[in-house]
């Protein structure tokens, strides 16, 4: 009977020291599925060297998508971010090409370019810091995004964190993310939930909340126009 208790008395032993390792292996998971991007093969192409707040145009560039009058735009990453920057800007244009964004209708294309001189609006990702100071004289506080100046300014914060209207859907908060920001850029205003139980407008300002309506990153048909 000694030997049975000592047996048992083991075993949960070694079932509690083992728990709160299992634990840790879920939230790391956890964390590495919601902050990371892809994985990189150098630390070179996940890390744009310089001083924080030096933004880093993304090389390279897409084919034309879409149709319609052509908007020209490149990407830019702050410096010190970690993040596969090549992945972050084929994001920005897979979610532009959709024919569900803004370029869907035949009324606008997007093409994305490697030179300042030649692109019409750009799109970076930035730290909350960084998103403060290009988006003044607009207050976001360091927690919100904005479209100041011929820049989407995305907030590495809500890229990496989402909001509570998306849930754990972070992949759909940064489809809407792109697509509000550059749609102050091509001219639309901020439109409010229509009717409880709609989905949300592309251009509500869904990061604050969605009220009455379902979160929705795509622009809706009367949005496009």
């Amino acid at each position: 009977m000694q030997v049975a208790a000592l047996t048992v008395l083991i075993a949960s032993l070694l079932a509690v020291a083992s728990a709160p390792a299992a634990e840790a292996r879920v939230a790391v998971s956890f964390r590495e599925d919601v902050f990371a991007a892809p994985r990189a093969s150098s630390t070179a192409e996940t890390v744009a060297s310089g001083r924080a707040g030096r933004l880093v145009v993304v090389p390279g560039k897409s084919t034309r998508s879409g149709r319609g009058p052509l908007r020209r735009y490149y990407v830019e990453v702050e410096a010190g971010i970690r993040i596969d920057r090549r992945w972050f800007a084929r994001r920005v244009h897979q979610i532009l090409a959709d024919r569900r964004s803004w370029g869907g209708t035949g009324r606008v294309s997007f093409q994305r370019v490697g030179l300042r001189r030649t692109a019409h609006f750009r799109v970076a990702l930035v730290t909350p810091s960084t998103t403060d100071r290009l988006c003044y004289p607009y207050i976001t506080g360091g927690i919100y995004s904005c479209a100041n100046g011929g820049r989407a300014v995305l907030n590495l914060m809500r890229w990496r964190r989402g909001a509570d209207a998306y849930r754990r859907n972070l992949r759909g908060y940064r489809i809407y993310l792109v697509n509000h920001e550059v749609g102050h850029l091509l001219g639309h205003v901020h439109r409010y939930c229509p009717r409880a139980g709609a989905r949300a407008p592309v251009m509500m300002q869904q990061t604050k909340g969605v009220g009455s309506c379902r979160a929705n990153p795509w622009p809706l048909g009367y949005e496009r126009g």
